[in-house]
């Protein structure tokens, strides 16, 4: 009997900006590689998978019965000769239809049938099926979309491209014949659009040469636009470079600007890799030495060992990813075997997508080599890798920077993903995986004058340890290296006793305060941030300073806050509800302003960096140039001490997002009114009641408990570490290396490398951990 669904539904071909499913299943990595493919759903176009009957559970929740099953096998070509040579970078990339044979049918879920029985679920038979099959073959991928949607945010052009005024036209040799103005290259040459100078770059990955000619052109006439010759393709896409911004930008009147010297679109060939594929092929082939003694590694495979696919830059999100599930509260939090989620659109769900990565990564299916690459006989190749397109799309959204295809700090990726599993809804019988990542820090301040006291606890996620530098002296020319230190002077030079230029509200007293921040509770999983950096030519760069940390397990018993003793005596409750002013130091002030800093943002480094150093101040503010508050003049009033009195804007706004005004209050006085900590605040204390008023002054109706333990001893252990190669954290290329267990031997534990798709047994792990960027270590 023919389907009567295949009549009774009306079918739409996708709009193109419809996401469309076909290449992955939303709720699994399987794909349309494997033998039985996936189900599209020809009503809103979602992929489903057969094997874990994620295809029939979308039928299910949206009673969408017609599906396009789509697979695709790999094309056997036989090759008589070998292929001409490559004399220039090839434009025309092979095709899918040149590597693989695509195989679809028409299902429907419902009935039970597929083309194969009824000839009403053949296209041929049914011209409008035809017309939605074609379109859906033919329409860009969910994932490209989200890929064409980054690379096109980042694209933009600036005032002085907008102002340029070129000097009189004259024709420039602009394919193969030209060289630099300076010197004899004649590859990586940048046209001045200004003047038409072509000078060379910079010498660059891979052996591409250069003397910077074209800076030392921008140094000397200050002509800011320039436009790299061998990148420019006829479309009019070409590499465009300000240097008064010191960064890539866009021309949109580019074909203009280049006929004005000659150069015609229509006639041009790209014969260079641009800048954005250049910093990827860089950031993919970082070699961590991690080979054995003949030259081969050890690929891994089974459970808790799948590689990520690197999508283009996304090693740092690969290396938190890979460190996160590892442990237990990752696993446990999104579980193998366990229903899904009812989302109706399970690629904008991030509870499904953290369980899809949760599957992808510890289920093991998908930890087998790559089919498609031939080996030597006797040798195993690596893996595939599982390509998280989805998370990283639905992590990245609205997000200034994890939006773009931009690296990006593996550190800043872990911190926004907490956030957002912060605040989601977690079901019953599963809690929150970062809550074990959680303790509290106590700050003692003792006033030098009276020598009161005053304790305040702030609760976090990780610590960050700033690395001191300490450098060899070496010859002339050669590269610095740097003294190794170990991670308890880090831990000590973290906790040790400073000196802050404050005035006692109490006493009046302005010889300062003497301040310390020691733990008050100890996390089950502790994350350290090493922060090795360092000023070149008033440049914040990443330098390799070797942070010693051993195997094995220690105590940081030695770090805990004893808390208020007796023999103390606390400040005035009065003087609590007012933070003692700050004054910055006059003559650090002074010298940041004279380099150009304005004065509030001065201000704010020697507030955030304790008055200690022009340094530290200098590299605080290196690195917090793009904070939105960064030029807002410093307030330190105190947070309001009861609901009453909290700021009712902000309030307003706590109540928008569904928060009580009496939790909001709280929520405000427990942060020192800043609202993202506020926020964060009320979805990490839910215990916490609406009804508790907020009143300083009244005993709260229920007692907040300090997240992590204060039990005794306090040992830990490295778990897992995010290593970074490069000489800035936004380029360069992110590892992880974690403990697993031993294949001979479960009980013990070994050093494993997952290197993108890259899963191997590492050798060498104490040279890889000067690298090291985020530390992961277990309590024990």
């Amino acid at each position: 009997m023919p389907c009567s669904h295949i009549t009774s539904i009306t079918l739409q071909a996708p709009h193109p900006t419809r996401a469309v499913y076909r290449e992955e299943c939303t709720q699994c990595f399987d794909n349309i590689d494997m033998p039985e493919g996936i189900d599209v759903c020809l009503q809103c176009y979602n992929g489903g998978c057969i094997t874990n009957g994620h295809a029939n559970l979308h039928h299910v929740l949206r009673n969408h019965p017609l599906v396009l099953n789509i697979r695709r096998t790999r094309k056997v070509v036989e090759r008589e000769e070998p292929p001409a040579k490559m004399s220039k970078l090839a434009i025309a990339a092979e095709t899918e239809a040149d590597k693989y044979d695509t195989h679809t049918k028409v299902k429907c879920l419902a009935c039970g049938t597929s083309a194969d029985e009824d000839e009403s679920l053949k296209p041929e038979s049914n011209p409008e099926l035809a017309e939605v099959i074609g379109s859906i073959l033919s329409t860009t991928t969910h994932s490209r979309q989200e890929e064409v949607k980054a690379w096109e945010q980042e694209r933009s052009s600036c005032e002085h491209i907008l102002v340029l005024q070129q000097q009189p036209s004259r024709k420039i040799d602009s394919q193969n014949l030209a060289n630099c103005s300076k010197c004899d290259l004649m590859e990586n040459l940048w046209l001045c659009l200004e003047c038409g100078n072509l000078g060379c770059g910079r010498a660059q990955f891979g052996g591409v040469g250069g003397n910077s000619h074209g800076l030392a052109h921008y140094q000397e006439t200050q002509h800011g636009v320039a436009v790299k010759l061998g990148s420019i393709t006829p479309e009019g896409t070409a590499d465009v470079y300000c240097y008064d911004c010191d960064d890539e930008k866009v021309d949109d009147d580019l074909g203009h600007h280049l006929a004005h010297w000659g150069i015609i679109l229509a006639e041009r060939q790209k014969t260079e890799k641009s800048l954005t594929e250049m910093q990827i092929e860089q950031n993919m082939r970082w070699e961590f030495t991690m080979s054995t003694e003949d030259g081969k590694l050890v690929p891994r495979f089974g459970p808790g060992l799948t590689g990520l696919k690197n999508l283009g830059n996304t090693c740092y999100l690969a290396s938190i990813l890979q460190c996160l599930f590892d442990l237990p509260s990752f696993q446990e939090r999104y579980p193998l075997g366990a229903d899904l989620p009812d989302a109706l659109d399970p690629a904008q769900d991030l509870e499904t997508q953290l369980r899809k990565v949760a599957h992808g990564l510890l289920s093991g299916v998908y930890s087998k080599p790559d089919p498609d690459v031939t080996v030597p006989d006797g040798e195993v190749t690596y893996q595939k890798g599982i390509a998280p397109a989805m998370l990283k799309a639905l992590v990245g959204r609205g997000h200034a920077e994890f939006s773009t295809m931009r690296q990006q700090d593996a550190f800043e990726l872990m911190q926004h993903l907490f956030k957002l599993i912060t605040r989601s809804p977690h079901p019953d019988g599963l809690s929150d995986p970062t809550k074990p990542f959680k303790f509290v820090m106590e700050q003692r301040l003792q006033c030098l004058g009276c020598n009161k006291v005053r304790y305040s606890s702030d609760e976090q996620d990780n610590i960050m340890i700033d690395v001191p530098l300490q450098q060899f002296p070496t010859e002339e020319g050669q590269p610095p290296e740097y003294k190794p230190i170990s991670l308890k002077e880090c831990l000590d030079i973290l906790t040790a006793e400073e000196t802050v230029e404050l005035t006692c509200s109490a006493c009046g007293s302005k010889d300062g305060y003497r301040k310390q921040t020691l733990f008050k509770t100890f996390p089950d999983i502790l994350t350290v941030n090493a922060r090795k950096m360092a000023i070149v030519n008033w440049v914040p760069v990443k330098v390799d300073v070797p942070v010693i940390v051993g195997d094995e397990p220690f105590d940081l018993d030695g770090y805990r806050s004893a808390g208020k003793q007796e023999s103390e005596e606390a400040l005035p409750e009065e003087a609590q509800s007012q933070a003692p002013a700050f004054v910055a130091n006059a003559e650090a002030l002074a010298q940041l302003e004279a380099m150009g800093f304005p004065k509030s943002r001065c201000e704010r480094a020697l507030h955030a960096t304790g008055n200690s150093s022009v340094d530290a101040a200098m590299e605080w503010l290196f690195a917090h140039m793009d904070d939105p508050n960064i030029d807002t003049p410093l307030e330190l009033s105190a947070a309001p001490t009861g609901g009453a009195n909290a700021d009712p804007e902000k309030l307003e706004m706590l109540q928008a997002m569904g928060i009580s005004f009496a939790k909001g209050s709280r929520a405000l006085r427990e942060t020192g009114g800043d609202m993202e900590r506020a926020v964060d605040w009320v979805f990490s204390h839910p215990e916490v009641g609406d009804e508790d008023d907020g009143d300083a002054g009244v005993e709260a109706t229920k007692e907040t408990v300090d997240a992590g333990s204060s039990a005794l001893p306090a040992r830990f252990q490295l778990q897992s570490i995010v290593c970074h190669k490069g000489t800035s954290i936004h380029a360069g290329h992110y590892v992880a290396f974690i403990r697993k267990p031993s294949e001979s031997d479960p009980n013990q534990k070994v050093w494993v490398l997952f290197n993108d798709e890259k899963v191997v047994d590492a050798v060498n792990v104490e040279e890889m951990k000067k690298f090291a960027y985020v530390y992961f270590f277990k309590r024990v």
